[in-house]
């Protein structure tokens, strides 16, 4: 018998935080027939918001744990999006990792390998996506990643 997604993240011990509500005038979401599409979700943890700018002041294995914080908050997102039923999940279609960086810094890439490491891991085939990695002069509020995404559900 499959695993469900919730069982997979308690086998791997993931609790998701709660999805958070916007900052400014936008949803946290939109459907659109069979698609969700999740607005930018930046790097927090328990104690805030993890900030910094990569090649400056922040490596790329904290860079990594940053992006994986965005796809935690993104799967938050997409468990409201679908009523609480992750199982409703098809497919992960894109992501786009936007990374605070040093105009000297090329090791986007690997950073949001951190959040497209957590989508294989929770989602298996299913969270195998397109994705971008993107490198911005800054990010709001500080943060070191923020990523956005496009879900495929039924």
């Amino acid at each position: 018998m499959t695993k469900t997604i919730d069982a997979r993240l308690s086998e791997l011990g993931i609790v998701l935080p709660d999805a958070q509500a916007p900052a400014a005038n936008y949803v946290p979401f939109v459907k659109s027939g069979d698609l969700v599409f999740i607005s930018g979700q930046v790097s927090r943890n328990a104690d805030g918001f993890i900030t910094g700018q990569l090649g400056r002041d922040v490596d790329v294995a904290a860079g990594r744990e940053a992006a994986r914080s965005c796809g935690l908050a993104l799967i938050a997102q997409l468990r409201a999006a679908c009523g609480g039923d992750l199982e409703r999940l098809r497919q992960v279609v894109k992501l786009t990792g936007f990374v605070n960086a040093t105009p000297e810094f090329t090791e986007h890439p690997q950073v949001i390998n951190g959040v497209s490491d957590l989508m294989v891991e929770v989602f298996g085939d299913r969270g195998r996506h397109a994705r971008a990695a993107v490198g911005s002069a800054s990010l709001p509020l500080g943060v070191a990643v923020e990523v956005e995404g496009v879900f495929r559900i039924a």
